[in-house]
């Protein structure tokens, strides 16, 4: 048997083993050369895969008319498209293939629709539907859109000159700091979040009422909330536990398991009176046009509450540092925040605390004597009732308020604020840093990387200028792309380097 004949062999029995599998789900089926992939390719395997449930790419021989590219480097650049399924080479004639695979449809380029198609008369032997369509122009790979998502915009990342020789330190000195991160006892608490970014491709203006027109093209969701500080924690070199609730449903489970790939140890109890939040961000040309949120804000049942008391408690003897991360949806009632900090007072366990009121009322300074508070200028406002004082007076009044070391104010593009106490009571020391990332391309998850990063600082030695410092530009690492990923010890690092 020669090697073309032993490739089609093989090639029937994979296509028998992918029809097999398919177990009811819609085959589509796709054959060409692809040389290279081109935005024409991407928009025609767009538009197959979304008729149906399995995309199947035939790639053909290298003996075939208008093939130019060796055959193994076009399946594995057909291979990189997401929304492929199947990909192979095929010897045999693409009917063979057809009456074998039996896809419910056959997709080809418009091009092709005039001609004579010699699939037809097998696909329709079977019930199949050979359909033609290149595609639409305004259809993106999916590949493309996830760029926004995967690759981080550093680039725009701007250290600031002076601040490191103001406070007499160096990068040298924060890569030292960064390294003690590793095996640092972490326990975070607080609400768990799912953020679900849906790209959308926009259509134009409805005619019926001034409402943008928007078409849905991919969604992505990620772990949000106190379950991306954790992984940010976890990612940073801490071992981290994760204490919390969700509803009992697939973001609960969707959330566990990205939670254990992250490497947190999570311990999530169910409550059947709500569902797991989630945030809904649709976006469009790189903006976001509107935000959903599915939630309850409930305080936790007695029951619940108890459950939580005991973990944490059981937690607290093996813990370096804890961390409230609050969205006041539930999870953190008054009586168990109290219970938990006389527990870490006692037990000498540093704490430190963001409580979020972006949507939602909240009160960052019903944590008291922690290490460190990271509320926005307005969180803060609304804690002291206080819409008239400057910076200065407004952080140390919640100092003075909740008893924290450190107050950080974020103020958004403006930067960030550092307030403390100095060697005596009115000896206020106050510095502030500018935002490090000229160019967010999302500004949500900001607080959460810079809240982590900062208390992990503290908590191995760092002074508040050195925490502030790998805060802000673990901040500025995750402005630079769309969605929850988490910040690494290599992001740091390079954008540490002298």
């Amino acid at each position: 048997m020669n090697t073309l004949q032993t490739h089609s062999a093989v090639t029937l029995r994979e296509l028998a083993r992918i029809r097999k599998s398919a177990a009811g789900r819609r085959l589509v089926f796709v054959f060409g050369n692809f040389n290279i992939i081109h935005p024409g390719h991407l928009r025609l395997l767009r538009f197959a895969a979304e008729c149906g449930d399995l995309l199947v790419v035939g790639i053909a021989d290298d003996n075939t008319r208008g093939a130019l590219v060796p055959i193994n480097l076009r399946i594995e650049s057909v291979k990189c498209v997401s929304f492929v399924d199947h990909v192979f080479g095929i010897s045999m004639a693409v009917e063979t293939a057809i009456e074998v695979l039996r896809p419910d449809f056959v997709v080809k380029g418009k091009e092709h629709e005039a001609s004579e198609n010699r699939e037809r008369k097998a696909v329709e032997s079977y019930g199949g539907q050979l359909i033609f369509s290149s595609g639409e122009v305004r259809f993106s790979s999916v590949d493309l859109l996830k760029r926004e998502i995967t690759e981080a915009n550093l680039s725009a990342i701007s250290r600031p000159p002076d601040f490191a020789l103001r406070h007499s330190f160096s990068m040298g000195d924060l890569r030292a700091l960064l390294r003690k991160f590793q095996g640092l006892r972490v326990t975070v608490i607080g609400d768990l979040i799912l953020d679900e970014y849906i790209t959308c491709d926009a259509i134009g203006m409805s005619q019926e009422d001034p409402t943008l027109v928007v078409r849905p093209l991919q969604s992505q969701k990620f772990v949000g909330g106190a379950g991306i500080v954790a992984a940010h924690g976890s990612s940073l070199g801490g071992e981290v536990r994760y204490i919390s609730i969700s509803g009992a449903d697939d973001g609960a489970r969707f959330a566990l398991q990205k939670l254990h790939d992250y490497g947190v140890e999570a311990t999530i109890f169910e409550d059947r009176s709500r569902p797991t939040t989630l945030k809904q961000r649709f976006r469009a040309s790189g903006k976001t046009l509107l935000r959903v949120n599915n939630l309850r804000q409930h305080d936790v049942s007695l029951e619940i509450r108890k459950k939580l008391s005991v973990e944490i408690n059981e937690c607290l003897p093996k813990t370096d540092l804890l961390v409230f991360a609050d969205f006041n949806y539930g999870c953190l009632p008054q009586d168990l925040v109290d219970e938990v900090a006389s527990a870490c007072m006692r037990l000498h366990v540093p704490m430190a605390a963001d409580s979020q009121s972006s949507s939602q009322m909240g009160d960052v300074s019903r944590f008291t004597n922690t290490i460190l508070l990271t509320p926005t200028e307005r969180e803060a406002r609304l804690a002291m009732r206080d819409n008239d004082s400057g910076l200065v007076v407004l952080a140390e009044k919640l100092r003075l308020k909740s008893g924290a070391k450190n107050i950080f104010l974020t103020l958004g593009a403006e930067g960030l604020l550092a307030h403390t106490l100095g060697s005596s009571e009115n000896d206020w020391m106050t510095d502030r840093l500018p935002a490090m990332n000229t160019a967010p391309k999302d500004v949500a998850g900001a607080g959460d990387s810079l809240l982590i990063c900062s208390a992990m600082a503290l908590g191995v030695g760092a002074n508040i200028w050195q925490s502030m410092y790998l805060g802000s530009i673990a901040a500025a690492c995750q402005v630079g792309r769309v969605g929850n990923t988490p910040i690494s010890l290599q992001d740091l690092a390079i954008e540490l380097s002298d």
